[in-house]
């Protein structure tokens, strides 16, 4: 089965773009990962971003409260003037455009969210930077298939490279962030888009290393194989206990965007005061807390060192959780992939502790458990467990531990899955309505309006004028930007061949029929769109 590029460039070509966009995506996740470094600096005036932890436990309390509050209200003004809603694009907007908007994704709003969690990240909130990364490089994307004209086919591809570049990137992970990209954004392997995909993943690697070099994000000391295999069941029940934490990562983060929405349709609250009110709530918390502030990786690191205790784990963990609902809820922006490696690490020790407590002879080193536990947690929020594994892998360098992160990983999205349903981000598309999730038939029956489908009334072919208008007094008929997703179902109910297409009535203006939808057509629609789905996703 082949793939054919309506519009676009040639596979020679195609490649040489996706080279090109993999440099340019490379080069946005690293201006953003730098630039969070140096605002940082200049606002907390910590040397070193990764000690951020460290050095603002010296500060003032009044800074530490002040920060996050002062940070909260320059990202509502940003994303009020910016976006039509407020709101942050991450990676679940990524997976929308590239199920629903032929690899495109919205650019003012996306620039926008991408300078909001840019201030998010350095002035005290409590996500990570992988949902901003991803969502810039699909902006880098989008510009690119809009001058060469891309359709489908090639615009999806195309994003798919911009998504793994800027993930190669960000964490020095070429295997994961190619996968990623496949995995979660595109959510097919086809033959056609894994040589672009894994060309531009290579090009974001390369820009890593030129810039830090070919360093891990996180180094473990000492031994890290399994001594014994009969050690595996532990594994087992890691994954267990990392699902049901993911679960309750994920509710939490929901319910405080449910609860925002709720106070501030309650309230009147203005859509740019939300942000500052979750950062005076970050503020305080940080007081206390300040492992809470920024991207968290000091903590992870610590984590899977084995350097903190039992009760520091378990309520950094509950804290960090509530950190993370608070920033999202907030709509202060950020990913949700590096604080899930953060409550993954630390969960991961602190199940290590027990289990080396009651069986000491035959456990394997506690901060295996701190690396499995971070691998488990993440895959079940991202819903990725083939990337997630390699991400761990290739951010630690630690290749000896695959059976104990495999086997956590496995039962933990096995879990989640039963529980919840969906990954984090395809749970976020279904409460807007987008429902990616149930795959292609499903989401592709909302890409068709009856406006686009419909006979005209006086085009050949036609329904009749008098069965429409008796149809229509009896309460059968559609609107013009009503889906195939609302229109197929009142064929089922209603049993005609066809239904009324009429605009709605206005005051001083009744309503006009336009035409009618027939059942062929709409069946005619959806069977070609899931034939060219099924070959480009197989091809």
């Amino acid at each position: 089965m082949t793939v054919i590029r309506k519009k676009g460039p040639s596979q020679i070509q195609f490649w040489f773009i996706a080279l090109i966009i993999g440099i340019v995506a490379g080069f946005a996740a690293l201006g953003f990962r730098l630039a969070i470094s140096a605002l940082q600096e200049a606002v907390y005036g910590v040397p070193d971003p990764r000690m951020l932890h460290s050095f603002v436990e010296s500060l003032p309390w009044q800074m530490i409260l002040v920060i996050p509050i002062v940070g909260g209200l320059v990202v509502g003004i940003i994303l009020n003037r910016f976006t039509p809603d407020g709101r942050v694009r991450s990676v679940a907007d990524v997976i929308e455009g590239s199920a629903l908007n032929e690899g495109r994704v919205e650019v003012k709003a996306g620039l926008a969210s991408a300078l909001a969690s840019l201030i998010t990240l350095s002035s005290g909130g409590s996500t990570g930077r992988e949902g901003p990364v991803v969502h810039l490089a699909g902006v880098v994307s989008t510009w690119v298939s809009d001058r060469i004209h891309a359709n489908g086919v090639t615009g999806r591809d195309l994003l798919g490279c911009a998504v793994a570049a800027a993930v190669s990137a960000s964490f020095n992970a070429p295997i994961a962030g190619a996968l990623f990209a496949l995995e979660v954004v595109l959510r097919h392997f086809a033959v056609h888009a894994f040589a672009p995909i894994v060309i531009a993943s290579v090009a974001g690697t390369v820009i890593n290393r030129l810039s830090f070099g070919d360093v891990t994000e996180f180094a473990r000391p000492g031994q890290a194989d399994l001594i014994l295999y009969i050690e595996l069941p532990a594994f087992l029940l890691l994954g267990l206990v990392s699902g049901l934490v993911a679960v309750l990562l994920m509710r939490s983060i929901f319910l405080a965007e449910d609860f925002g929405n709720a106070f501030q349709e309650a309230t009147g609250l203005p859509n740019w005061l939300r942000p500052a009110m979750a950062g005076a709530m970050l503020g305080g918390l940080a007081i206390w807390f300040p492992h809470i502030i920024g991207v968290g990786y000091e903590t992870t690191l610590a984590a899977l060192n084995g350097s903190l205790l039992f009760r520091e784990l378990v309520i950094f963990a509950i804290i960090k959780c509530i950190a993370v609902a608070i920033t999202m809820g907030g709509r202060m922006g950020g990913g949700v992939f590096s604080p899930s490696l953060m409550v993954g690490a630390l969960t991961g020790l602190a199940f290590g502790i027990v289990a080396t407590g009651i069986f000491p002879q035959a456990a394997p080193s506690v901060t295996l458990y701190a690396l499995a536990g971070m691998g488990a947690v993440a895959a079940a929020v991202l819903g990725a467990p083939i990337s997630t594994t390699l991400i761990v892998f290739e951010l630690t360098g630690d290749w000896q531990t695959g059976l104990a992160v495999m086997v956590a990983v496995s039962m933990s999205t096995a879990l989640s899955s039963r529980i919840v349903d969906r990954s984090f981000f395809l749970t976020q598309l279904e409460r807007r309505n987008k429902h990616v999730a149930a795959g292609p038939q499903s989401y592709l029956l909302s890409l068709y309006s009856a406006a686009v489908l419909m006979r005209g009334i006086d085009s050949p072919k036609a329904a009749s004028r008098d069965a429409c208008e008796a149809m229509i007094e009896q309460g059968i008929f559609l609107h013009p930007e009503t889906t195939l997703e609302d229109a197929m179902p009142m064929f089922n109910e209603w049993g005609h061949r066809f239904i009324p297409v009429v605009t709605k009535a206005e005051p001083g203006k009744p309503s006009e029929l336009l035409g009618a939808l027939h059942h062929v057509d709409a069946l005619t629609a959806f069977s070609r769109a899931l034939s060219e789905t099924a070959a480009e996703e197989h091809s």
